[in-house]
C-alpha cells in the first residue's frame, strides 16, 4: 500500500509539472473582447480618429510607432486610410492581437500588436508603419501578393504548439547573428516570403523560403522582440529592432503548417530614411 501511495504521489507530481509547463489561455481573456478591440482599431485607422477605441482604453494606455513611444495624435493612427486588406490573429495566452493592414492608396502597410489588461482594457497599441522609402516598399504589389495566399484556420488536431511556432520564428530571426540558426528553421515546401513587396516563390510545390537567407552570420542581432502567437493560425508575429539595418523597426510574421514554414511576411521602416543594409 505504501508503494502504491508513493507511485500515486509521483504520478500526480509529474502531471502537475507537465500542466504547469503548457501555457494556458488566460481565464480573464476571451476572443470576443479581443475581436471587439481589433475591429475598433481598424475603424479608428479608417477614420483617422481614435473615437471608436475610446471605450476600450485603459487609463494609462500607450501608443508606440516604429519602436518609439509617441503621442498617438502624431502617429499614423490619426491618418484616415482606405483599408484594402485586413487580417487579425488572436493570442489568448498573452491576451493580445496582431493585425496586418494594407492601404494601397495610403500608401501604407501596417503591422499592429494590441495588448490587454486583466479587465480586457487596451494597455498598448504597438505599430510598425511602412510607407514610401521603407524597405522594398510598394503597397499595391504587397496587396496583390497577399490576395494570392490562403490563411485558413488550422484544425485543432493539426495545430503546432506555441513553443514550436515561436521557436521557428526565433530561429529565423537569429540567422543574421548565429551561423547555426538556419539549421533550426523548419523549412517547408511550398513556402513563400513576402519581404516588403518582393515575393520569393509563387506557391509552386517546390518553392522555398531559403533563397536569399543570410550568408553573413556576424551581423548585429534582432533585439527587443515582442510576440503574438496564434496557434489556430499557426502564426507568430515578432516585432523587433533590426540592428544591422539602420536600427530599423521591423515586423516579421511566420506561419507554420504541419510543423513546417509556409509563409513569411515582413515590414521594415527606417525612421523616415531610405532603408539601406
Amino acid at each position: 500500500m505504501a508503494r502504491l501511495s508513493l507511485d500515486i504521489v509521483v504520478l500526480v507530481s509529474a502531471l502537475a509539472s507537465l500542466t504547469s509547463a503548457v501555457p494556458l489561455a488566460r481565464a480573464d481573456c476571451d476572443k470576443t473582447t479581443l475581436s471587439k478591440a481589433a475591429d475598433a482599431y481598424v475603424a479608428a485607422q479608417t477614420a483617422g480618429s481614435i473615437a471608436a477605441l475610446q471605450d476600450s482604453f485603459a487609463s494609462n494606455w500607450t501608443y508606440q510607432e516604429n519602436n518609439k513611444v509617441i503621442d498617438h495624435q502624431k502617429g499614423v493612427l490619426h491618418k484616415s486610410l482606405k483599408i484594402d486588406h485586413r487580417r487579425t490573429n488572436y493570442d489568448l495566452v498573452q491576451c493580445a492581437t496582431y493585425t496586418e493592414l494594407i492601404s494601397a492608396s495610403g500608401p501604407y502597410t501596417l503591422a499592429t500588436q494590441i495588448r490587454h489588461a486583466s479587465d480586457g482594457k487596451v494597455t498598448s497599441i504597438d505599430t510598425i508603419a511602412a510607407t514610401t522609402n521603407s524597405w522594398i516598399f510598394n503597397a499595391s504589389k504587397t496587396l496583390e501578393y497577399v490576395k494570392q495566399e490562403k490563411w485558413d484556420p488550422i484544425p485543432k488536431e493539426k495545430q503546432d504548439s506555441r513553443e514550436a511556432i515561436q521557436a521557428a520564428g526565433d530561429a529565423y530571426m537569429d540567422m543574421w547573428s548565429d551561423a547555426h540558426a538556419h539549421e533550426k528553421v523548419p523549412w517547408g515546401t511550398p513556402c513563400v516570403r513576402l519581404e516588403g513587396s518582393a515575393y520569393t516563390g509563387k506557391g509552386q510545390p517546390d518553392d522555398s523560403c531559403q533563397p536569399g537567407i543570410p550568408s553573413n552570420h556576424s551581423q548585429a542581432p534582432n533585439t527587443h522582440r515582442r510576440y503574438v502567437i496564434d496557434q489556430e493560425m499557426g502564426s507568430v508575429s515578432i516585432f523587433c529592432v533590426w540592428e544591422h539595418m539602420m536600427m530599423a523597426a521591423d515586423s516579421h510574421e511566420f506561419r507554420l503548417e504541419n510543423g513546417k514554414l509556409r509563409y513569411v511576411h515582413t515590414m521594415t521602416e527606417c525612421g523616415g530614411k531610405t532603408c539601406r543594409l
